[in-house]
């Protein structure tokens, strides 16, 4: 016998809810694509995790009623730069509405045509595998078709609000 269960609704506010969130230190990334069209595409995210070894997968969100949505669903493929510590300002900039966020950004084409910058710790160059909506989000699977990896390079995290670079304990 099954029964249909379901959440309570929540006891806190959107704003207590970003908050306790914020508290999770997470690296940043850029996603970026090349649309239909040929226009890049570019976007700050946190929400990136590694899914499986074999196959190799990763996944990342993006809100439903963001613009790069339609390019990014619609899309063969996409890439995952991981920033590095000095490209704070990277990060900014691919956050920040109604500007040229590629203005002087060096990058090489990647798989499908999918920017892989340039200076990153890492980059996923990923094959559009699936989508799953949840909530006011689509989580994006991405089956893992080329990685690099600067092994000396400290990567840029965001807490709190802020960024961060890492201090070994």
């Amino acid at each position: 016998m099954t029964t249909s269960r379901r959440a309570k609704p929540p006891t806190f506010s959107t704003e207590e809810f970003r908050s306790a969130l914020g508290m999770f230190a997470t690296g940043v990334t850029i996603v970026t694509a090349r649309s239909a069209e040929g226009v890049l595409v570019g976007l700050t995210a946190n929400s990136f995790n590694s899914v499986s070894l074999a196959p190799p997968l990763v996944l990342w969100s993006l809100a439903r009623a963001a613009a790069s949505m339609a390019a990014l669903s619609t899309g063969s493929h996409y890439a995952i730069n991981i920033l590095a510590a000095n490209q704070k300002q990277l990060a900014e900039r691919f956050a920040t509405k109604n500007i040229d966020r590629w203005a002087d950004v060096a990058f090489t084409e990647g798989l499908g045509g999918a920017p892989v910058l340039a200076g990153a710790a890492a980059s996923f160059e990923c094959f559009n595998r699936s989508r799953y909506d949840e909530g006011d989000h689509v989580i994006f699977v991405g089956e893992v078709e080329r990685c690099t990896h600067n092994a000396g390079a400290s990567p840029l995290l965001f807490h709190g609000g802020r960024f961060y670079t890492e201090h070994p304990l």
